[in-house]
């Protein structure tokens, strides 16, 4: 008789042979514990070659993964399914115990490591080691990949929280058990557990396929938890190296650094330009004239390093190149100063303050005539009260006596005529409906605050108008303000000014119109140097103290006056300006001198008519010619 060979030594190939010649059937796609109960069966003299042998359930995989829940928490679906596979696990156990041969355990305690070479690492390492029974209890462990041998990539998956811990092999007959076999097992998967315990849970990685085409030394070392040994396999297929997993290095391992967006440099693409405000704490900000100078989300920030580099000061007129905020800014920085009042950056820490500038009388007569749209009131206040660049002039007038519409006018004169000059309307306490309409019809800047709003906003907007006019002044430039009107300024201004207990006649502050002041006597001619020229109205015969004790204080200030007469605007006589009462002081440094004697030769023909029946015959003269000139020389005749 045979001799029976030793089944437990033998690898899965010679097992395969040695069944084939005991003509077994249907063993290409068994496991080795499978084969060893038929081969057992076999030899008992059970007949299996009809046989269908239940194989341990797969996965489902589509596309190289495996399909399953994803929801983290189990259900007692899950509870069922998992109570479902142990029962098999159980079942195959006690099948393999009763039929296989023992194997003894302390063999594979340590197995030999089959040594890999450097240049070839596996690209897969060996979970926590168990013994050759645990292996072979769980076929979810030799479930690696398919076609290993045609160079397939490994696939891996993470596993399920209720997957992560290997339980171990349940026996029904634990009962009957010795203990010394008990406290052997037991021994065991504490060991098992803490071999596993080196590695996180989550990183407990199982394959996907099984390994039944697998190399005989493959196999060897993946029942024995070694390392596989793998020579490149030759195939006609192209193979893709993928870098070997490592669990030690897992921990380590950075996260997959995801494309750069593409970057932009926004810097010094877009210049803008403002008017500088400098705040306490030393920095400052530009201010837009859409927002008439205040708070806005256009505010530029200019930091402190650049005031102190170029000495900015309170209404610099700043071009600046600026960058877009970044992560917690509010406002655009300013990068770089392009210049400064319209003059190169490094020129402007020289520049001598306005305080210290010389003032002199005007000696620069502003041309009011000659532009398409003259009108008889340009003429009249060119002949009678001409204005020079510096020129400190009061418009006295009644309610509804036009002083608006002479503004306007001026302006449209000076604009078209001197486009060299800076010309800047101050609407201070005004109407809406008049803010548009200047806005509309002149061509100047047009600063507004209405009378809907606070006087505090009254008051900030004149100062920074005021600054930007001086931080002008200093680098040499024109600036004509046209303020309208600075009795409502100076109501502004003792609105907002603090009691001091003192108390004029009309509930007027003591100090309260030391800035509106201030204001109006800054206009002044330049010594070699620009000019600063403030035509203001203010009112009269309103029926309130308050305004009389403003225009007393107003009232020597000026060096041009023009009166305006209400009793001419009641008969719709316009201009409705008092000839005999409005001049100009030291006009003769303005108007040539033939031009000056016939003017005065006017006004002392004039000087017996009342305003209304002055005006109308100016009106009757003047009609007949174009210019002045041509109007004097009708004189002779």
């Amino acid at each position: 008789m045979q001799e029976k060979p030793d089944l437990n030594k033998m690898l899965l190939p010679d097992l395969r042979e040695y069944a084939a010649s005991l003509n077994i059937k249907g063993i290409s796609t068994l496991r080795k514990p499978d084969l060893l109960r038929l081969i057992n069966e076999k030899l008992s003299g059970g007949d299996s070659s009809g046989k269908k042998i239940q194989l341990s359930p797969e996965p489902e995989v589509k596309d190289n993964f495996i399909i399953e829940e994803t929801s983290e928490k189990e259900s007692p679906d899950n509870n069922n399914d998992r109570n479902s596979r142990r029962k098999k696990i159980e079942h195959q156990e006690n099948a393999s115990e009763n039929d296989v041969p023992s194997v003894d355990l302390k063999k594979h305690e340590t197995p030999p490591v089959i040594p890999v070479p450097q240049e070839q690492k596996s690209p897969v390492q060996p979970a926590p080691e168990a013994s050759k029974q645990q292996g072979d209890n769980f076929p979810a462990h030799n479930k690696f990949r398919k076609d290993f041998k045609n160079g397939s990539d490994f696939t891996f998956k993470k596993k399920k929280p209720w997957q992560r811990d290997n339980y171990a092999p349940v026996n029904k007959n634990r009962d009957q058990q010795p203990n010394n076999q008990q406290q052997n097992n037991h021994q065991q998967n504490n060991q098992q557990k803490m071999q596993q315990n080196k590695y996180p849970k989550d990183e407990i990685l199982l394959p996907l396929d099984p390994i039944d085409d697998l190399p005989e030394d493959t196999i060897v070392a993946v029942e024995n938890n070694q390392e596989i040994n793998t020579a490149p396999v030759v195939s006609n297929e192209p193979v893709v190296q993928e870098r070997p997993f490592n669990p030690n290095q897992q921990q380590h391992q950075q996260p997959r650094q995801e494309k750069p967006a593409p970057f932009f440099e926004l810097d010094g693409i877009v210049t803008a330009e403002g008017v500088l405000e400098l705040v306490p704490e030393g920095f400052g900000f530009l201010r837009s004239s859409d927002y008439n100078y205040l708070n806005s989300p256009d505010d530029v920030y200019v930091s402190q390093s650049q005031v102190k580099m170029f000495g900015l000061k309170t209404g610099d007129t700043v071009e600046c190149t600026i960058r877009p905020p970044k992560d917690g800014e509010k406002y655009f920085t300013s990068v770089k100063i392009v210049n400064v009042n319209g003059l190169e950056a490094e020129k402007i820490r020289d520049r001598i303050p306005f305080d210290f500038l010389t003032p002199l009388f005007p000696i620069k007569k502003f041309n009011l005539t000659g532009h398409p749209e003259e009108t008889l009131t340009s003429r009249v206040i060119d002949l009678f009260s001409p204005i020079g660049k510096g020129q400190r002039g009061l418009i006295v007038a009644q309610p509804k006596t036009g002083k608006t519409v002479i503004l306007k006018e001026l302006a449209n004169a000076i604009a078209y005529n001197h486009p060299e000059v800076y010309l800047i309307i101050l609407l201070v306490d005004e109407r809406p409906e008049e803010v548009t309409d200047m806005q509309r019809s002149v061509r100047a800047e047009v600063i507004s605050s209405t009378f809907d709003e606070p006087a505090d906003k009254h008051v900030k907007i004149a100062n920074i108008v005021l600054e930007k006019a001086k931080r002008m002044v200093e680098c040499g430039h024109d600036v004509v303000i046209l303020l309208d009107s600075i009795t409502r300024l100076a109501r502004a201004y003792n609105t907002v000014a603090p009691a001091s207990g003192k108390v004029l006649s009309g509930g007027v502050e003591s100090n309260a119109l030391q800035k509106p002041k201030r204001f109006f006597g800054a206009a002044r001619q330049i010594e070699n140097g620009g000019s600063l020229t403030i035509i203001a109205t203010a009112l009269i015969d309103t029926g309130s103290k308050m305004d009389e004790v403003i225009f007393e204080e107003f009232k020597g200030t000026g060096n041009m006056e023009l009166q305006l007469d209400r009793k001419l605007s009641n008969k719709r006589v316009y201009p409705a300006i008092d000839i005999v009462a409005s001049s100009t002081r030291r006009d003769d440094l303005l108007v040539a001198k033939d031009v000056l004697q016939r003017v005065w030769i006017m006004r002392t023909h004039l000087a017996d008519m009342n305003p209304l029946e002055a005006m109308e015959f100016l009106q009757e003269r003047m009609r007949f010619t174009k210019t002045n000139e041509e109007f004097l020389m009708t004189m002779n005749s």
